[in-house]
């Protein structure tokens, strides 16, 4: 994402960049220019300034010689109204950097205070082609008019595939070459989040709810959000159930996708779908290893159709192919995975299998979609865990998941 940050860096008095705790925010933004030109970086954790910008913001503002860095912007929030302010006198680009770990846009009195001053970039953390030291373009691919089946990829073990995934992008997890090591870093991570940053952005009753919450939505990944359903099998209120999930979603913790409907005259399910925006926070929270993977085929399931969408909002943020998500459900359980939409309404279906091998039985939702769209169907993929990349209809074909990511031969 560095280069969409430095174009809004030159175009936008305020660049907002948002994403998870450790994702990485704070490492992007101090090395974005050269070394001696590194504009001064202040970070809200840091108990002095804080204290400092909350005792007066306005005092603490004027101090501050820009362009300026504000690191996790959402623990003063009160601290927005005076950016605005110090904005409106002078909209040079680039005068403030904010990033937040929490979703600033959200608190009350940031949703309106910097609307048409700010540029919003969200970042995810580390996608697989990152990890691998590449630059993915999956999105452009299936979407492209002149679509071609891509070349062979690299044959990668069926085990160690299933080992990124339990991983996730955390740069943090990823540099732990053991799976006892990861899982006491997102052991100490969803502590840090359940008990400070949410008490952070809001005041919690009953926290000890929290931990058993987070565990019914692991199991719930990749399922239809059913609020009713949840407030039984947690006991928590629906009232107070609404607001922790959008404290979670806030936090970037989880993540959400939205239901398509494109005014089909079938009957659709409106529900989103809920996923967790980190495999590896996933794989912690359900007990997800390798040997449980081999007998548990509803397990290995909801993991890969987990990593395959959050792979795609990754890329979303740097292909040039401008795409919207959504999955796609009839009232019958007619459904997609998910749906990519691009702007003139065309769309890409995808669908996600976790076995190696299909058969056309794959493509049932699929031929449902085309059969709703019509024209603006363009094509059906299904991603699966094989090797082949082979059509199964003029505008149906079978990829290798690892084709999102991988270099072709």
């Amino acid at each position: 994402m560095t280069e969409s940050i430095k174009q809004a860096l030159a175009e936008s008095p305020v660049v907002l960049l948002i994403g998870a705790r450790q994702s990485g925010k704070s490492t992007l933004v101090r090395n974005l220019g050269p070394e001696d030109h590194q504009p001064l970086y202040l970070t809200f954790d840091d108990l002095t300034l804080l204290s400092s910008a909350s005792a007066n913001p306005q005092a603490f503002l004027d101090s501050v010689q820009k362009p300026v860095i504000f690191d996790e912007i959402q623990r003063i929030p009160d601290l927005l109204i005076h950016i605005k302010k110090s904005v409106d006198e002078d909209r040079k680009p680039g005068s403030y950097l904010l990033t937040g770990s929490a979703n600033v846009l959200a608190l009350p009195m940031a949703a309106d205070s910097l609307v048409g001053r700010m540029d919003v970039i969200k970042l995810f953390p580390l996608s697989q082609g990152e990890i691998n030291g590449q630059k993915e373009s999956f999105i452009d691919m299936v979407c492209s008019d002149n679509f071609a089946l891509p070349g062979k990829t690299d044959k990668e073990d069926r085990e160690h595939f299933f080992d990124r995934i339990f991983t996730g992008g955390f740069p943090e997890a990823v540099q732990r070459t053991s799976k006892a090591g990861r899982d006491r870093w997102f052991r100490a991570y969803t502590t840090t989040l359940l008990q400070r940053d949410m008490r952070d952005l809001a005041n919690i009753e009953g926290a000890a709810d929290l931990p058993r919450l987070l565990s019914v939505l692991a199991a719930r990944s990749g399922g239809l959000v059913n609020f009713a359903d949840i407030s039984r099998s947690t006991a928590i209120t629906q009232t107070t159930l609404k607001r922790y999930i959008a404290l979670l979603e806030q936090l970037f913790l989880i993540d959400f996708l939205p239901a398509y409907s494109a005014n089909l005259t079938k009957r659709l399910t409106k529900a989103p779908k809920l996923y967790f925006s980190d495999t590896g926070i996933l794989s912690y929270l359900i007990g997800a290893n390798w040997q449980k993977m081999l007998v548990e085929n509803t397990m290995a399931g909801t993991l890969v159709e987990n990593f395959v969408v959050n792979e795609l909002k990754k890329q979303a943020g740097w292909n040039e192919t401008n795409v919207t998500m959504y999955h796609f459900r009839t009232t019958n359980n007619e459904e997609v995975d998910i749906i990519l939409e691009m702007p003139g309404g065309d769309v890409v279906g995808i669908e996600v299998k976790s076995g190696a091998s299909i058969g056309k039985d794959a493509f049932k939702g699929l031929k449902v979609l085309k059969e709703n769209l019509g024209k603006k169907f363009k094509r059906g993929i299904v991603l699966y865990t094989g090797e082949i990349s082979t059509a199964f209809d003029n505008d149906m074909f079978a990829l290798p998941i690892q084709t999102m990511w991988a270099e072709q031969n």
